[in-house]
């Protein structure tokens, strides 16, 4: 996924009603960005980080600019914050065949209904095939290196969109959990069951009734974002 423009420098001042942040850019003005992100954004959201912002084109924004990525650790490391564009890049890798596992269906279509009062990331369809249901999550969470985690806060939401992936694969049909991880230094994937023990349990049930997990990491740069390699389970 590449950005219509290249992306702003600047330093965050602090981040504030889960959707706001306050951001310095180089030329020393003061910006309030969109934070596209209602998690916890657990180390990646302390003030005087170098965060990266994408202007908007459109006049009749309220906000002007959308904050995109962080800078964190000693070698500094692009992570992508923007919830929002985690099924963009999903469905870039699917349709460009970066993702094996979802290969070989005809058609994608967006925002299905399905479930009970929800709509499905994606819905992957073939001619003389089940329909593959794919239920999509940003992950940005590293507390030690290597290792990307999942969630880093609690998800009421997530647990049931697992439950609803299980009532999928009963009635016939295919599903995917596919976490896609904003950042390239991520070696292995694992759960926070620390954080929500009852996603924990929620994942075991979906894997238990024959939800398919998949993980895969992105690598980044100021100017796209692109899904490129597949990441182990820990769990």
């Amino acid at each position: 996924m590449d950005f219509p423009s290249p992306l702003l420098k600047g330093t965050l001042v602090k981040r504030y009603k889960r959707f706001l942040a306050d951001v310095i850019l180089q030329d020393g003005s003061e910006v309030t960005a969109h934070c596209a992100n209602p998690g916890s954004m657990m180390g990646l959201q302390d003030p005087g980080m170098t965060v990266w912002l994408s202007p908007s084109t459109n006049p009749k924004r309220k906000l002007k600019y959308s904050w995109e990525m962080v800078e964190v650790g000693f070698s500094p490391t692009l992570v992508g914050i923007h919830t929002n564009i985690t099924n963009k890049l999903a469905e870039e890798a699917i349709l460009s065949g970066k993702i094996p596992e979802l290969a070989g269906y005809t058609e994608l279509r967006r925002e299905v209904k399905y479930g009970k009062n929800s709509r499905i990331d994606l819905l992957l369809e073939d001619q003389g095939k089940a329909n593959c249901y794919v239920e999509v999550k940003s992950v940005t969470l590293m507390r030690q290196p290597g290792l990307a985690e999942f969630p880093d806060a609690k998800t009421v939401r997530g647990a049931k969109h697992l439950a609803e992936l299980s009532d999928m694969v009963a009635q016939g049909h295919r599903a995917v959990m596919l976490y896609v991880v904003q950042r390239a230094d991520a070696s292995s994937f694992d759960l926070c069951r620390d954080i929500d023990p009852s996603y924990g349990q929620a994942f075991d049930a979906a894997r238990a009734a024959g939800v398919e997990m998949s993980c895969y990491h992105c690598t980044l740069s100021t100017r796209s974002i692109e899904v490129v390699k597949a990441v182990p389970f820990i769990a």
